[in-house]
């Protein structure tokens, strides 16, 4: 390997919003992240859906299975 041309290794400190903190080494210094493997919801099972202007909402809404209605009442037209 050429001297000087690589980016220096150093201990590193990954702290997670959840409040998990990780020590690895990396070219940067300390990390801040927000989802790491303990609270990652595919790992976790527990999803967290953020719903924003009601688009969930939405989403559901035109693609929920539609209900049966009644049907219609027959007309019935009167002859004179």
């Amino acid at each position: 390997m050429k001297e000087g041309i690589h980016p220096e290794y150093k201990e590193t400190t990954i702290t997670c919003v959840c409040g998990n903190v990780i020590e690895t080494k990396s070219t940067k210094k300390d990390l801040k992240i927000d989802i790491c493997s303990n609270c990652h919801p595919f790992i976790t099972g527990k999803q967290k859906i953020l719903d924003t202007a009601g688009r969930v909402e939405k989403f559901k809404k035109k693609y929920a299975p539609k209900a049966e209605t009644a049907p219609a009442a027959k007309k019935t037209t009167k002859k004179a």
